[in-house]
């Protein structure tokens, strides 16, 4: 059975229900605060073994008697961002005496942490790579839930619209391989991140990509019941997915990534759907054609798949609807590789690494520890200045 295949197998639906072992029984009751708390602190992200009143100090989320954990011990300097559940700030540590970014999480009174954050706390504790996102430290008060996080400034959104017209394709290649490199380690982990789109890759001052935002990723070991296909943001939604599928693996997270290569070339999203996800399946349809069954057994037995709302179409090669595609050695066909409307023809995130695509990396990049950046491989550097096309 190809890793590929135990993924998928453990992360199906009719599996998901049966993981809600006695660890996570017992995870959710301690993060589940009740209605009227005690003074909270932060080990409360923790499998207590019981709690000693008579302490003076805060315990760190992760472990230990120590002055993380602490809500002093940060600044507010500036709001970043805001989503659903959590706000964005640069930061500063008075411990570390750096910039950090701070997430802060409104907790409701009778529903303790949104579970989205508990799977984010429980997976990035856990995920230790150069190209994941660290987090430094959790806070936990009556009010939030604080996750400090490493200081990125930008995000990949950002990066394209301050590169307009599309990124240099030595760049490309750099970012195309921290990405997969950072996924190949989480699937590795039997993890999906879900949610893969340039919001939520951050791109340091040198070119580091980090992934992060883990809100809606999933780990074996943090299940809910159910499997929802309301996941990814819609331009980066693979079509498995918008026609209902709720078994899929790895290769959601590898569709959003041939998407983002494909715009870091060209500039723009590729398949920007504006209405909703029949009008996303048919800019996708258009390009790559209409899915049957002697192209994609079991399509037409999806939910979505209703033929009256689908239009007919005949794949295309993808240079064709962009050109510049041509313009980078072996472009055409890794975009080919990642775009796959059959989730299990999608090249996975290890093989991807290994595409001819990226022969003129040096080869030691494959073989760096997990913890340490490609920049320490020498000749590896961003290429500067605004990228104005290949002559």
């Amino acid at each position: 059975m190809s890793g590929h295949d135990r993924v998928k197998r453990q992360l199906s639906v009719s599996s998901d229900s049966k993981l809600l072992d006695d660890d996570i029984r017992e995870e959710t009751r301690v993060i589940l605060r009740p209605k009227k708390p005690p003074r909270p602190k932060s080990e409360v992200l923790l499998n207590q073994q019981g709690s000693d009143h008579r302490r003076t100090k805060r315990f760190s989320a992760f472990g230990g008697d120590s002055p993380f954990g602490k809500s002093e011990a940060y600044i507010k300097l500036e709001q970043l961002g805001e989503g659903s559940y959590a706000t964005v700030y640069k930061g500063y540590s008075n411990l570390e005496h750096k910039v950090v970014a701070l997430k802060e999480i409104r907790l409701q009174e009778e529903e303790g942490a949104p579970f989205t954050a508990i799977r984010e706390a429980s997976l990035l504790k856990e995920l230790k790579h150069a190209n994941i996102v660290t987090l430094h430290d959790i806070v936990h008060t009556r009010e939030t839930l604080t996750f400090v996080f490493e200081y990125v400034h930008t995000d990949l959104s950002q990066y394209l619209e301050r590169n307009s017209g599309g990124l240099d394709p030595r760049n490309v290649r750099l970012f195309l391989f921290q990405l997969l490199r950072g996924l190949s380690y989480c699937h590795k982990r039997r993890v999906l991140h879900r949610d893969v789109k340039p919001q939520n890759l951050l791109i340091s001052e040198i070119g580091e990509l980090k992934l992060a935002d883990f809100g809606l990723a999933r780990a074996k070991s943090v299940p809910s019941h159910t499997y929802s296909h309301e996941v990814v943001t819609l331009w980066y939604r693979p079509p498995d997915v918008l026609l209902g599928s709720t078994e899929y693996s790895t290769s959601l997270d590898m569709w959003g990534v041939g998407c983002i290569f494909v715009e870091m070339i060209t500039g723009m999203a590729i398949f920007p759907g504006v209405r909703d996800t029949y009008d996303q399946l048919d800019k996708i349809f258009k390009v790559l054609g209409t899915p049957t069954e002697e192209v994609w057994e079991g399509v037409t037995r999806l939910p979505g798949y209703k033929p009256h709302k689908l239009g007919l179409y005949q794949p295309k090669k993808l240079g064709l609807y962009w050109p510049r595609l041509h313009d980078v050695v072996q472009g055409e066909n890794m975009a080919t590789s990642l775009l796959q409307l059959n989730p299990q023809d999608r090249i996975g995130a290890d093989d991807a690494m290994i595409h001819p695509y990226f022969n003129g990396l040096p080869k030691k990049l494959l073989e760096l520890p997990d913890d340490v950046s490609i920049f320490s491989v020498e000749g590896v550097i961003l290429t500067p200045g605004h990228y104005s096309g290949i002559k």
